[in-house]
């Protein structure tokens, strides 16, 4: 079978290591000492390394690191019409020094008066024209599950929304006018990153969610058809993919638990092209849910870790990629290489140095080969 555009056997879920430089130019713009438009100057000049070094590394998915973001989500959802930002969210876990991520919520009509992604994808587009190389832009962006997951029935604003069917189908609809956005602009692989799928299979973290959205089986689904109806107007030639997190902050993981728990409306139900899923270590389960797998679809299998410096054992992840090959059923066909998550989805990045992280993702392109053979893309 032939992978889904902008889907290769090395692949990658996005965030990088912000580089020194870039992070005391976002400093100096929240201090007011830069204006806008001198900090995206010093982004563009980032983002070009940052593309360069991915081409020569081995990549084919190209991301622009999400160097202009601080939070992997909030840099974006911000942006809606009818979201806020109104202190601080409490975690089931306290992160490393205590940080807690701003706590976004609803209060009016959610609407997307101007493209979020655009002017980034075209810049990203250019680098990688500019290198020659053939490769993807790879737009990352958070699932529309986060915009409620996290909220309670106060924190979504009655007046503008008395029941919640109404403020569904507007989070579907700003998706689907950002997709189309970025089809215009020459996207071609967008990837929801989801915290929220997997934080359902986390018993904790599941009956929580039951005190504030009842049934966690039935919010399983509900958030599929979100995200379906998000996606459903995407142009055929558009690949959309899900990335399943269980936390990423400062090389501290937030959930645990297996995929079972919605494992079959995930991979059955959810009508996306490929899962960016996380199986770095134990607490991630083992490979059956992937029995659930339809043969047109394809998993980016995260056994390799971005939250460690050290280098994997290659022999151990070829044997754990045809431990999870034998679940699925095409076997290594439908399966890709990746780390278990981005290495920097806030802006503080995991306990690793730039070098570290190059070295790993090399090793992951020198693995896939060995699996795969030398077309990434095959």
């Amino acid at each position: 079978m032939s992978l889904p555009t902008g889907v290769y056997r090395a692949d990658q879920v996005g965030s990088l290591l912000r580089p020194k430089g870039l992070l005391e130019a976002r400093e100096q713009a929240a201090e007011g000492k830069l204006s806008r438009e001198q900090l995206r100057e010093v982004e563009d000049k980032y983002v070009t390394y940052v593309v360069n070094k991915q081409l020569e590394t081995g990549l084919r998915a190209i991301t622009d690191g999400e160097f202009r973001r601080t939070w992997f989500h909030v840099d974006f959802l911000r942006h809606l019409a009818g979201v806020e930002l109104r202190g601080t969210m409490q975690s089931t876990h306290i992160s490393v020094g205590g940080t807690m991520p701003p706590r976004l919520v609803v209060v009016d009509k959610i609407g997307h008066p101007k493209p979020i992604q655009v002017d980034d994808l075209k810049y990203l587009n250019s680098q990688i024209a500019a290198s020659g190389v053939k490769a993807t832009a790879k737009v990352c962006i958070p699932s529309p599950t986060m915009v409620h997951f996290r909220n309670t029935r106060e924190t979504i604003d009655e007046k503008a929304y008395p029941t919640l069917e109404p403020f569904f189908e507007d989070l579907a609809r700003v998706y689907q006018e950002e997709l189309d956005d970025l089809y215009k602009a020459g996207c071609r692989f967008v990837q929801l990153d989801d915290t929220n799928f997997a934080y359902l299979c986390d018993s904790k973290m599941r009956s929580e969610a039951e005190q504030r959205h009842g049934d966690a089986n039935a919010l399983t689904r509900q958030y599929a058809a979100l995200v379906n109806a998000a996606i459903s107007k995407r142009p055929a030639d558009m690949t959309i993919g899900v990335h399943l997190c269980r936390g990423n902050h400062r090389s501290q993981w937030f959930a645990q638990g297996g995929y079972e728990p919605v494992a079959e409306v995930l991979f059955k139900d959810l009508n996306v092209d490929a899962y960016f899923l996380e199986f770095d270590d134990a607490r991630s389960g083992d490979f059956s849910p992937l029995r659930f797998l339809p043969e047109h679809k394809v998993v980016v299998l995260g056994v390799m870790t971005s939250k460690k410096p050290d280098l994997e054992d290659k022999a151990d992840i070829i044997k754990r990629l045809n431990e999870a090959a034998s679940f699925c059923p095409k076997g290594l066909k439908q399966l890709c290489l990746s780390h278990q998550c981005g290495f920097s989805s806030t802006s503080e990045g995991n306990d690793l140095t730039e070098d570290e992280q190059w070295a790993k993702l090399k090793l992951m392109v020198d693995i896939a080969k060995e699996v795969w053979g030398e077309d990434l893309s095959i």
